[in-house]
Parts: C-alpha cells; sequence; structure tokens
C-alpha cells in the first residue's frame, strides 16, 4: 500500500513538474518588444490596427509586423478599437500587455494612455495662445486658431473674436495628447465655468463691470503694466476702474503697443508716434476699455482685479529706479513731476 501511495506520489510530481516546465517556457517564449529602453509613443489619432503595426515598427517597438498580428489573432484581441494618445512602451513589453495597452476604454482612452502637460503662459493673443498649445496635444496650430475664429464657436461660447482670449486661464493642464480644437475649448469652457462661480461674479458686479471678458482685459493691462509687484495689482485694477468711472481715458502704454505686435518690446522710451497709431486697442485714443484682452493673464491677476484697492488714484508713473514699482497720485501736477523724474533718470541711464 505504501509503495503504491508513493508511486502516485512521484506520479504527481511529474506530472506538476511538466506543467510547471511547459508554463515556463511559455512564458519563456512569449513575444515581446525589441526596443531596450523604456519608449515615448505618440498616436495623434485612433488608429486602425494596420496603422498601429506600422508604426510601432517604425518606432523601433517591435520587429515583424507579421508576427504581432498573428499574435492578435490566435489570442483574439479586438483590433477595431484602438486610442490615439502618448504612450510609454516599457522594454520588452509583452505583446499581450502591449496590444491591450492601446485599447479603448469606456472613458476613451487607451487603457495605458498617459497625459501630457499643457502650457501656455505669456501670450499675447489668439495665434500665441494656438502655437503654445500645438507644442503639447496633437492638434496643430492651424486647427486651433480656425477652431477659436469660427463664428459658430464664439457663438456657442458668448465671445466675440476679441474677447476669446478671456476664455483661457493658464496654468498648466493634464490632457491626453490626442486632444482635438474642440475638445480643448470644451476643456477651457469647462475650468472657466468653475472659475467663475457666484463669489467671483457677485465680485465683478460690485465693481462695475458687466461681463468676465471685461474683467479679463482690465486683468490684461494690470498685467501688462505690472507683472512683477503682485501687491501692485489691486491699486492699478482700482486707478483703472476710477478713470473708467469719471469718463477719463485709461491712456494705458501697453495698450498702444499692442497695437504694434512685437515692434516695441524693446523700446524704452514711447513716444507720440507710437501712442497716436490708429488702432481699437489703442486707450489714448478709444473710450473705456478695448474690445478684448491684450494678453492672457494667471487667475491671480483676475481676482485682484474683483478685490481693487481703496485709493482714489488716476496717474501712474514708474519709479525713476530699477525697482520696476510705480508712483501713484490722483494729482495731476504730481504726475507731471512723477513723469519728468523718471523721464530725466532714463537719459541719465543712457548716458
Amino acid at each position: 500500500m505504501l509503495k503504491k501511495i508513493v508511486l502516485i506520489g512521484i506520479a504527481a510530481i511529474l506530472v506538476i513538474g511538466f506543467i510547471m516546465r511547459k508554463d515556463i517556457m511559455s512564458w519563456l517564449d512569449t513575444p515581446k518588444t525589441i526596443n531596450t529602453t523604456e519608449t515615448k509613443f505618440l498616436l495623434k489619432e485612433n488608429p486602425s490596427f494596420n496603422t498601429l503595426l506600422v508604426e510601432l515598427k517604425a518606432e523601433g517597438i517591435i520587429d515583424d509586423i507579421n508576427d504581432l498580428r498573428d499574435f492578435a489573432i490566435d489570442n483574439a484581441v479586438d483590433t477595431a478599437k484602438f486610442a490615439g494618445g502618448k504612450y510609454v512602451i516599457l522594454a520588452g513589453t509583452k505583446y499581450g500587455e502591449l496590444l491591450n495597452g492601446f485599447q479603448l476604454n469606456e472613458e476613451g482612452n487607451g487603457n495605458n494612455e498617459v497625459m501630457v502637460n499643457v502650457i501656455f503662459n505669456t501670450c499675447r493673443d489668439l495665434n500665441d495662445i494656438s502655437g503654445n498649445i500645438a507644442k503639447c496635444i496633437a492638434a496643430d496650430s492651424t486647427s486651433l486658431i480656425t477652431y477659436f475664429q469660427d463664428p459658430k464657436v464664439l457663438s456657442k461660447y458668448g465671445f466675440t473674436e476679441e474677447q476669446m482670449p478671456a476664455l483661457f486661464l493658464p496654468k498648466q493642464y493634464e490632457l491626453p495628447y490626442d486632444t482635438d480644437a474642440e475638445q480643448f475649448v470644451q476643456f477651457m469652457a469647462a475650468k472657466f465655468k468653475e472659475f467663475w462661480n457666484d463669489d467671483r461674479k457677485a465680485k465683478l458686479k460690485k465693481i462695475g463691470l458687466n461681463s468676465q471678458s471685461k474683467a479679463a482685459t482690465l486683468a490684461s493691462i494690470v498685467y501688462s503694466e505690472q507683472s512683477k509687484a503682485k501687491d501692485e495689482w489691486p491699486i492699478i485694477a482700482q486707478l483703472y476702474l476710477n478713470r473708467i468711472n469719471r469718463g477719463i481715458k485709461l491712456q494705458s502704454d501697453p495698450t498702444f503697443k499692442f497695437c504694434w505686435g512685437h515692434e516695441l518690446d524693446d523700446v524704452q522710451i514711447l513716444r507720440h508716434k507710437h501712442s497716436d497709431i490708429v488702432c481699437d486697442y489703442n486707450t489714448y485714443q478709444i473710450q473705456g476699455l478695448p474690445p478684448g484682452p491684450i494678453c492672457i493673464v494667471p487667475a491671480s491677476v483676475i481676482d485682484a482685479v474683483l478685490s481693487p484697492a481703496n485709493v482714489d488714484y488716476i496717474y501712474m508713473c514708474a519709479k525713476p529706479d530699477n525697482s520696476r514699482t510705480h508712483n501713484f497720485t490722483a494729482s495731476g501736477d504730481q504726475h507731471n513731476k512723477n513723469a519728468a523724474a523718471f523721464q530725466k533718470w532714463i537719459r541719465e541711464q543712457q548716458n
């Protein structure tokens, strides 16, 4: 009896050993990608299976298209639903894991798709915005600017073309690489709605502005006047609100500089020939705010506009030093003195 039990045990061990050996050999024979390092892989749109195969071979991730195709057939992989986007393919990834990573899931992304950082700071206008965004996602700058300027899109979101930059609040966002122009605007519209909560809308009404785009426009002037000293933002905001309320032209240098494009970027002394340019954004000529923002600004600048300082200033002039801060006053005579001191300092710096 004992001998029989021993024989059965030995037989069982042999069977288990055979199965384990078979599994180990099967694992060793599992086809894998040939990339020896972590590889970034980009797909601008949802690919067909054949396109995916061609791209994987072109990027040096697989060496034989037919091997991967046969693997997919043998393992009944659904080859009709692959997702575009950004992927990071690890060295020696098994074919099964590779294909599963590209499978389109319920969220509309690939199972292993990774997000990309989208940043568009220091932009002046829609062209700048589209150019910056196109560096981050699959949509090119032409498709983006065309969508931004589409009358139907502008009507949908309630903006004119000049006001449209107000929709974009610059910060770092995470989005799928294969985001197109429509999806990007939808995303930014959701962020815009989230930012403009009831509290901010109440503040907007309190300062006498009747639209979010006007707040963004005023903020863009404030930021163009002062991008470094944040404590001046509420002061400058109220200064311009005072001018608006008193019917005084804003006479903000950055607004007529905007009319010149980048031509005056390095010009320190601005002259009448510059401020005389005929332009809808030139607040030396027009009354009130220009038709839209002259740059996109951080949300914190808009918040400064919505909570301005309690001051009666209507004039500002750069201080005659390297602080890049300003002297403020409600007196025209004092402003003339401040301006003369600054001009004298500039001349001395140039000698």
